[in-house]
């Protein structure tokens, strides 16, 4: 079996874990503030705050930026779904845009039509790595005095005309989840880029502890929550963030032996990357055409059973998820039905990425 993920560990995860426990400082501790620390240096951010998953670091940036009840939020209808959950979990309303046929993300001119009185937000998701036009994105926010969140989960490391992503809109959110391009097991971070940063720091710091300060035990300033990564996570990413060049080398490598053998091949469809992003690919993903290919999830099931290769399908339209009330769009309906991610892992051989593209294009129809 070629499974869909496998995670990197080829550095000193196992000895950084173990001094975390030998430091009996398993929750806080010295390497949440070092992996802080080392964020806020490689993102090149003044603020970096680490959380217990991506999905809490969108809920934390959404406290931090006061998201109220009634407000509206817009999201991408072809994406993970954290975004517009965390949305409901807090009272507001996700507004679901329409999504660029071909890179796959937010479209612009959506947002642009979307924007109401009661928008508080824009939540650009970088998906798969790619990075979204987030110049049309910002410009549009700023002329309507609304906040950016880019949801980063899936492109840490990428670029966009050479900042790093998660770093253009006001605050950007992380994911360091099992199959991320680092991983924690579960965990996640902020970064603060603009504003006035200490107040949202430290309102972000306060409500991810219970809203405590610390000055005094048990006191707590605002009803908080606990959104804390523990210092044994921490103490793996700091492990992970120094193999980062090995890992983004080994991403790239995999990237490009798909694209050899993907990228001009009939009822194949590769991701387009926005122009100015210089991409990291979390998962690498194609859209069949159907009229060359069976159906995604026979697709998927063949694979699997017959030749022992994992994969997984592209995310679903909100539209067609009964929590969501979403409308249909078309872009987000068609590349729900027909996206399929491939194996990704940095541990891919090459003679592993060379089986699986031999086997996917045997099951083309003609």
């Amino acid at each position: 079996m070629i499974p869909w993920y496998t995670p990197y560990f080829g550095g000193k995860e196992k000895a950084y874990v173990m001094q975390a426990l030998d430091s009996t400082w398993i929750s806080d501790g010295e390497f949440v503030q070092r992996m802080e620390s080392e964020l806020r240096e490689i993102l090149d951010t003044p603020c970096a705050i680490t959380t217990s998953n991506g999905t809490t670091s969108l809920m934390l940036a959404y406290i931090t930026l006061d998201l109220k009840p009634s407000d509206e939020v817009i999201v991408p209808a072809f994406s993970f779904a954290a975004p517009a959950n965390m949305a409901i979990t807090m009272g507001a309303k996700p507004v679901y845009v329409d999504v660029d046929p071909d890179t796959w993300l937010m479209c612009p001119n959506a947002v642009k039509a979307a924007i109401s009185e009661r928008t508080k937000l824009i939540v650009p998701v970088h998906s798969y790595g790619n990075v979204c036009e987030m110049e049309a994105i910002c410009d549009i926010a700023e002329k309507h005095s609304i906040a950016v969140l880019e949801d980063t989960a899936e492109a840490l490391f990428s670029t966009y005309h050479g900042k790093q992503a998660g770093t253009v809109g006001d605050i950007g959110s992380f994911s360091f989840q099992a199959t991320k391009t680092i991983t924690t097991g579960e965990g996640g971070a902020i970064c603060i880029n603009h504003g006035d940063i200490e107040a949202l720091e430290g309102a972000a710091r306060l409500y991810r502890s219970h809203g405590m300060q610390g000055k005094k035990r048990y006191w707590h300033e605002v009803a908080g929550h606990n959104f804390r990564l523990t210092n044994m996570q921490a103490a793996m990413g700091c492990a992970q963030l120094e193999a980062r060049e090995d890992i983004i080398e080994n991403k790239n490598r995999v990237y490009a032996r798909y694209k050899v053998h993907l990228e001009s091949q009939p009822g194949l469809t590769m991701q387009a990357i926005t122009t100015g992003c210089a991409p990291v690919m979390w998962a690498i993903s194609v859209a069949l055409d159907l009229e060359a290919f069976p159906a995604r999830d026979i697709v998927i099931e063949t694979l699997r059973e017959m030749h022992g290769i994992d994969t997984r399908p592209g995310f679903y339209a909100f539209s067609d998820m009964p929590p969501y009330d979403a409308p249909e769009c078309l872009n987000s309906n068609r590349l729900s039905n027909t996206v399929i991610s491939l194996p990704s892992s940095t541990l891919l051989s090459d003679e592993d990425i060379d089986r699986i593209c031999e086997v996917l294009i045997l099951l083309r129809r003609t």
